[in-house]
């Protein structure tokens, strides 16, 4: 399986374990604090093997760039969290970087 394609579905498991942590209240709400911790095991699970291919650096960049990216959006849409004109540049900034070490990361096929 691409090292990439593990990375995503690591990117994909952080985003929803962060999800599930905003949903359970600070713990008050124990299942969804269970969840994301299931989430985020199974983040780095999935994760580990594709640090065997990618350089950890770029990985971890690429990893933490798309997922405050899409928990940003997600928390804009689902709970009409706004951020102001320079946080945002401040996240496209990381995302410019996380995708530019993607296009530039060249890897063995795995």
């Amino acid at each position: 399986m691409s090292a990439w394609f593990l990375l995503a579905c690591a990117i994909a498991l952080e985003v929803a374990g962060t999800l599930l942590l905003k949903l359970s209240n600070g713990f008050e709400k124990w299942h969804w604090g269970v969840l994301a911790i299931a989430c985020y095991s199974a983040c780095f699970w999935v994760m580990a093997p594709a640090l065997k291919v990618i350089p950890v650096g770029v990985a971890y960049a690429i990893w933490a760039g798309l997922g405050i990216l899409a928990i940003t959006l997600i928390g804009f849409v689902l709970f009409d969290e706004h951020l102001g004109l320079v946080q945002l540049a401040c996240i496209a900034l990381i995302v410019v970087g996380a995708v530019g070490l993607r296009l530039t990361t060249a890897t063995p096929a795995a």
